[in-house]
């Protein structure tokens, strides 16, 4: 009996460490998680991606498709909350799954990606 006790907790203990919050949000929505300003933004798409279509502003970027990618991701603090997003959702979601195997504790992903921030006509900075 003490054996089934000591396995229970430490799975109820495992579970709890693995509580990695993602949620896949509208733009409408990411929008309004940018405005509160309560959480990290990172852009996750290429230099070239950023230079033709903008960006949205405020976003830190770290290209998901480099080599060096999955170590400077998690070298982020894992308890901050963390918005993503790339393209068209694909990437984030990848990157989304990543920080959920790091432990990252939040982690809001723009489900339709920059392309449908813009089609939202959304504000977008552009690269000088």
């Amino acid at each position: 009996m003490k054996q089934l006790i000591t396995i229970a907790l430490l799975f109820i203990a495992a579970l709890g460490f693995a509580q990695t919050k993602i949620e896949n949000v509208d733009a409408v929505t990411f929008k309004k998680l940018i405005d509160e300003k309560k959480a990290y933004l990172i852009d996750l798409r290429t230099d070239d991606e950023l230079k033709t279509k903008g960006y949205i502003k405020g976003a830190a970027h770290i290209d998901f498709l480099k080599k060096d990618a999955e170590s400077v991701i998690s070298n982020l603090d894992k308890k901050k909350t963390y918005l993503i997003y790339c393209a068209g959702g694909g990437r984030s979601g990848d990157c989304a799954e990543l920080m959920q195997k790091q432990g990252f504790e939040h982690v809001i992903n723009l489900e339709k990606g920059f392309d449908d921030w813009k089609k939202k006509g959304f504000e977008v900075e552009k690269k000088e």
